[in-house]
C-alpha cells in the first residue's frame, strides 16, 4: 500500500490529506502535527477567537468523524528526523514511519524580538491557540499594552484587544511590507479614530521589568510603560527538518513548479515553501490560507497523477475595525498605482501596475473587485492599462467582458 505522510497539521497540511482523499487516493494517509487535537485554522486567533466571539470547536476545519470517515489518522508528535536514504521519518518520542511520498507542511515560527528583555514575563507573540488564550488572559489584567510590529498579526491584535494600545513599528508606515502607501494611510486612520496610538520610524532596543515586563525603549531613547507586550514582527520558515536531511533550503524549503524539493519523494507547501511564482516573476514564499490550500491541491494531485505546474493567483486579505482589505497578486515591482471608488467612504481599491500591465489590486470594503480580480489576474492573457481605461476601470464589467 502506497503511504503518504503529511508532517505538520496546519492549514497546508489538513488540505494536503483531504485533498488526497477527495481525489480518490486510496493509500495510506498519515497527518502529524505537534498539537494535540484535531487540525484548525489560526486565522481567528487574531479576530473572533481573542475577543472570545468564536470557541474551541469553530476553530477547527474539521471535527474528528470527518477524519475517521476519510480514513486519516491523525498522530501527535513532531517529525524529529528524516531518513531520506530508507524513506522514514522519526517521530520525537523514537516512533519511525515509512513512507512512498512525504509532504512537508512545516509552516513557520514567530521571528523572535533580538532584544534584552525579550524574554520578560509578559511578552507574547501570536501564533497557536495557546498563545491567543495566553494573550487574552494576559489583557484581562493590563493595563499598558505596547505592540510592536505593524503587520497584519500587529494591526489585528490592536483591532481586536478590546482596549486602546500603542503600536511601534521600525517603518515609517503600517503595513509597509504588503500594502501600498494608500492602504497604510488609510488603516493608520482607522486605528488612531480606535484610540490607538502609532509610533512610526521607530525601532524598539529593549524591553525593561523585574521578572514582568514594565517597560518599552525606542531607538530614540523614549520609555513606553508596558506591563503587555505583543510581538508581531513576523515569521521565520521551519526548514530546520529539511536542512537537516539535506534538502535544498533558501528563505524556506526550496521547491520546483510542481512543488517538489531536491527528494523527488519530498513536497513542500505553504508558509515553509520557496517556490518559482509566476505572478511575482520570481522564486517567493507566501503567507497565506489561499497558498498553503491551492498548494496543497496541487500536491495531492501529482501524487495522484495529474501533475501541473502551480500558478494558481495569490491574494490575501485582513480583518480590522470593520474594515476588509482584499490583494490579489504580488505588488513588488508596480511603477503606476491608480485609485478607483471612493477614499473618503472607505471603499476603494489600488490598482498597481507594471510597465502597463496590471500585477496586483488592493480593494478596501470593495468585494466585487476583489473576485474580478483574481478573475483577471488567473487570465493567460494579461490585462493592460489600456484595456482598464477603455473599460473605465470597471473590474467586474472587464471580467464578465473577457470570460
Amino acid at each position: 500500500m502506497t503511504t503518504v505522510l503529511v508532517a505538520g497539521a496546519g492549514q497546508s497540511g489538513f488540505q494536503a490529506a483531504a485533498s488526497l482523499r477527495d481525489k480518490g487516493f486510496g493509500g495510506r494517509v498519515v497527518l502529524i502535527g505537534d498539537e494535540p487535537g484535531v487540525p484548525y485554522q489560526r486565522p481567528p486567533l487574531s479576530k473572533q477567537y481573542l475577543q472570545g466571539t468564536a470557541g474551541v470547536d469553530a476553530l477547527h476545519l474539521r471535527p474528528q468523524d470527518f477524519f475517521n470517515d476519510k480514513d486519516i489518522e491523525l498522530v501527535d508528535g513532531r517529525v524529529a528526523a528524516i531518513n531520506r536514504a530508507e524513506s522514514t521519518v522519526t517521530l520525537e518520542d523514537g516512533t519511525s514511519l515509512a513512507y512512498d511520498h512525504l509532504v512537508l507542511a512545516t509552516g513557520a515560527r514567530n521571528r523572535p524580538l533580538p532584544v534584552p528583555g525579550a524574554d520578560l514575563e509578559g511578552v507574547l507573540g501570536l501564533r497557536t491557540r495557546d498563545d491567543a488564550d495566553s494573550l487574552r488572559t494576559a489583557l484581562e489584567q493590563a493595563k499598558d499594552v505596547v505592540v510592536i510590529g505593524g503587520g497584519f498579526i500587529g494591526l489585528e491584535f490592536a483591532a481586536h484587544a478590546g482596549r486602546p494600545v500603542t503600536v511601534v513599528e521600525a517603518q515609517d508606515r503600517l503595513l509597509a511590507r504588503v500594502a501600498t502607501p494608500e492602504i497604510s494611510a488609510h488603516f493608520a486612520t482607522l486605528h488612531e479614530q480606535a484610540g490607538a496610538t502609532l509610533i512610526l520610524g521607530h525601532g524598539v532596543t529593549a524591553l525593561h521589568g523585574d521578572g514582568k515586563v514594565e517597560s518599552v525603549e525606542l531607538t530614540d531613547g523614549r520609555r513606553l510603560p508596558a506591563d503587555l507586550v505583543v510581538i508581531g514582527v513576523g515569521v521565520l520558515p521551519e526548514t530546520t527538518l529539511a536542512e537537516e536531511a539535506g534538502l535544498k533550503v533558501d528563505n524556506g524549503i526550496v521547491v520546483d513548479e510542481h512543488l517538489t524539493t531536491s527528494d523527488p519523494k519530498i513536497f513542500a507547501v505553504g508558509d515553509c515553501a520557496n517556490f518559482p511564482c509566476v505572478h511575482a516573476g520570481q522564486p517567493t514564499r507566501l503567507e497565506s490560507v489561499q497558498n498553503a490550500v491551492d498548494q496543497a491541491r496541487w500536491v495531492a494531485a501529482t501524487i495522484t497523477g495529474a501533475p501541473a505546474p502551480y500558478d494558481s493567483v495569490p491574494w490575501f486579505w485582513t480583518d480590522q475595525l470593520g474594515n476588509k482589505l482584499q490583494i490579489a497578486g504580488i505588488g513588488t515591482g508596480a511603477d503606476n498605482l491608480l485609485v478607483t471608488g471612493d477614499k473618503d467612504a472607505g471603499k476603494f481599491s489600488i490598482l498597481a501596475f507594471r510597465d502597463d500591465v496590471l500585477i496586483a489590486v488592493e480593494s478596501v470594503n470593495r468585494p466585487s473587485d476583489h473576485v474580478s480580480a483574481r478573475r483577471l489576474l488567473a487570465a493567460t492573457r494579461p490585462v493592460t492599462l489600456d484595456e482598464l481605461r477603455a473599460a473605465e476601470f470597471d473590474l467586474k464589467a472587464l471580467a464578465k467582458s473577457r470570460s
